[in-house]
């Protein structure tokens, strides 16, 4: 199998991975534990599970607060998982397709919640005391931060070499 055919057919499979275990992880925590809205959780002195509903997006900017306005989302954000696909399938390299593969299995994975629930739901807990450096968040939204954080530092920290060009005869004097 052709290595670039190999590399994206695994960014693939990593984000229908993520997808469906953030989602499993969505219905551990509805059904499994069955935590009502506002309801926590604790597992450990710095994270419990505290279940919330997100109507908007990341941050809880753009608010749904209409049907209209939640299928927009829907709508908005499945373009932008469009173009991430795209952007994924035409990249060569591992360490460019697996921060796409978790931007988009995390993409999908709040979608599915906005299109089934009309709100995606968040749940993880991280604090220190009453600080919490973070809002709550489910898997998707980590696996999508991850994948922002690479991209940004790959493009950041990351040159790709010059190709060798040959020798100028004029300038080695």
């Amino acid at each position: 199998m052709n290595p670039v055919l190999r590399n994206r057919l695994i960014g693939l499979a990593i984000a229908v991975v993520l997808f469906a275990a953030d989602q499993a992880y969505k219905s551990y925590i509805l059904d499994g534990l069955q935590l009502s809205l506002g309801q926590s959780h604790y597992l450990l002195p710095f994270f419990q599970y505290t279940l919330t509903h997100n109507y908007g997006v990341s941050l809880g900017m753009f608010t749904a607060e209409s049907d209209a306005q939640r299928w927009a989302l829907v709508a908005v954000t499945g373009a932008i998982a469009l173009v991430v696909t795209i952007w994924m399938l035409r990249e060569r390299k591992m360490g460019d397709i697996v921060p796409l593969a978790l931007i988009l299995g995390g993409a999908l994975g709040n979608i599915m919640d906005r299109y089934s629930l009309g709100y995606v739901v968040d749940f993880l807990d991280l604090h220190f005391g009453d600080f919490r450096p973070f809002m709550i968040f489910n898997l998707a939204d980590a696996a999508i931060t991850v994948g922002v954080v690479i991209i940004l530092a790959r493009s950041l920290l990351i040159r790709d070499k010059a190709p060798d060009q040959p020798a100028d005869p004029a300038v080695e004097s």
